[in-house]
């Protein structure tokens, strides 16, 4: 069974709203205003140090493309919501490509803001934890790839089994102190330079 979703508060936090002006610029901010969220309005570009400090992006789907962006698709630092006026598959599927966690159908009446705001805090979070998970799995990964790398070495360098290697690296691993993985990298980065392991 899943956790409840906690239905953040968004109090006191800063958003950017990249759209040309327009009355749905006024619209946006009066409901952000009354959520207690600070805005900040830009057109055509978004100010890095402006964007450095928000909490929240609303952008033009319709008008908008990548150059306004300082950072690659889909890696937004934070919740995206895209405003979508048009329904043309290409906008569409650029504001898709872009990484959009939420939208807003244009034009934007009294209300909506909030349900987009939740739904994109929540969708940035589980992205945010699979980036990651996923970084720690490729950090795993090249550890054991290291590990396999550094007793492959000393099964050659000694000819030995490669029960006898592996453990051969978990000793001098405990003797020097270290990890398995940052002893298999020591040695493979000996070997790598052309030094010979000296084995224990």
């Amino acid at each position: 069974m899943s956790a409840p979703v906690q239905i953040a508060s968004f109090d006191g936090r800063t958003a950017l709203i990249l759209h040309r002006p327009h009355p749905l610029v006024e619209a946006i901010t009066r409901q952000l205003a009354q959520l207690g969220v600070r805005c900040l309005a830009s057109w055509p570009d978004l100010p890095v140090e402006a964007a450095s400090g928000a909490d929240l992006l609303l952008y033009d789907a319709d008008m908008g493309h990548d150059g306004q962006f300082p950072w690659t698709p889909r890696e937004a630092p934070m919740p995206a919501i895209a405003l979508i006026g048009s329904e043309a598959p290409g906008r569409l599927a650029w504001a898709i490509r872009l990484g959009a966690d939420a939208h807003l159908l244009k034009p934007v009446g009294s209300g909506g803001v909030f349900t987009a705001l939740v739904i994109a805090s929540e969708a940035f979070a589980r992205r945010s934890a699979m980036r990651a998970e996923l970084a720690g799995l490729r950090s795993r990964l090249e550890q054991r790839e290291v590990v396999a790398e550094a007793t492959a070495c000393l099964m050659l360098q000694g000819n030995l089994p490669a029960e006898e290697a592996y453990a051969r690296l978990r000793r001098e691993a405990m003797t020097a102190r270290l990890t398995i993985e940052t002893m298999a990298e020591r040695i493979v980065h000996e070997l790598r330079a052309g030094h010979v392991h000296h084995r224990s």
